[in-house]
């Protein structure tokens, strides 16, 4: 009886052995859902997987797109604003200069002395653009705009000596001269940073949505350019706003004079836009050289996409 029970035992141990070695012998099995495994187990991923992957990164590109398009639309409108009389156009000014009444009430027949002044060629208003001033009178509207001039500055007091009558002068002391030789200097860099700017922004608004979502090392050259045309529009606006301000300021500091000055709301308006849209630009382009996969990462293995679609560094 116990030697029937040992053999028993010894038949139930060999079966076990050889179904664990059947078992391991055996290669392992895969899920049946292998597409669904980690990319780099079967090769490099798919035109759609990749498609999927980078669209958070081709949303940012277009983003920035957009932002370069805006800003240059507003450049071209700072750029061509003041040039002639037309609707919109003679809107877009820097400053205007209001000579209408330039004596004071308070000066006895301040009312005929402003009219000899009409008369031997002052105008009512002079009102300033980036290429250009155009000039006019209140009931008429603008009579005459000068011709655009490259690097162009207003300079006051040479524009109303030249529309004077023949002999007459205006002495011209030495603080002023010296502030127009300032004022010549800084309108001719907000001229060039404004022209250059808006070069800039068209060629940045056809290879943002383009070259960095093929790889991120596209956003370092990008994002240097992006940063000069930032840096430009803004000095740009920053120098146009000061001028403007500092001409108010200036002009109606006069008190024996009643010369009233305002700021162009439309040109100060889309000089900030113009400048907001750039830095919004630069920064998703900063942002996009060490955020987002590109095509390049997922092809190359550096990123890998997950089962749930999130994207994750190899190794």
């Amino acid at each position: 009886m116990a030697l029937k029970s040992l053999l028993n035992l010894r038949k139930r141990s060999n079966s076990d052995d050889d179904t664990k070695e059947r078992y391991t012998s055996q290669p392992p099995t895969r899920p049946a859902s292998s597409e669904h495994t980690l990319q780099g187990e079967e090769g490099s991923p798919s035109d759609e997987q990749i498609k999927r992957a980078t669209r958070l990164r081709r949303f940012f590109a277009y983003s920035a797109s957009f932002g370069y398009l805006v800003s240059w639309v507003f450049l071209i409108l700072i750029l061509v604003g003041n040039t002639s009389d037309k609707a919109v156009l003679r809107n877009v000014y820097f400053y205007k200069l209001d000579l209408a009444d330039i004596i004071p009430a308070s000066v006895p027949n301040a009312q005929l002395i402003n009219s000899i002044a009409q008369s031997i060629g002052l105008h009512d208003f002079y009102q300033v653009g980036l290429w250009n001033f155009c000039e006019g009178y209140i009931n008429e509207g603008i009579t005459y705009c000068s011709e655009p001039e490259t690097l162009y500055w207003f300079n006051p007091v040479e524009v109303i000596m030249n529309e004077l009558l023949s002999g007459a002068t205006v002495a011209i002391p030495t603080a002023i001269i010296t502030i127009l030789s300032v004022l010549r200097i800084t309108s001719q860099i907000m001229f060039g940073f404004f022209l250059t700017a808006c070069v800039l922004n068209f060629v940045l608004i056809f290879v943002s949505p383009i070259l960095p979502v093929k790889s991120r090392w596209w956003s370092l050259p990008l994002s240097i350019f992006s940063f000069a045309s930032m840096i430009l529009v803004l000095a740009a606006s920053i120098i146009g706003t000061v001028i403007s301000f500092a001409f108010k300021y200036a002009a109606e500091a006069q008190s024996d004079l009643n010369i009233h000055a305002e700021v162009g709301t439309y040109m100060f308006v889309f000089m900030w836009i113009a400048t907001g849209f750039t830095m919004w630009s630069f920064a998703v382009h900063s942002g996009m050289g060490c955020c987002c996969a590109s095509k390049r990462d997922l092809k190359s293995g550096r990123r890998l996409i997950r089962p749930d679609g999130r994207i994750i560094h190899a190794g």
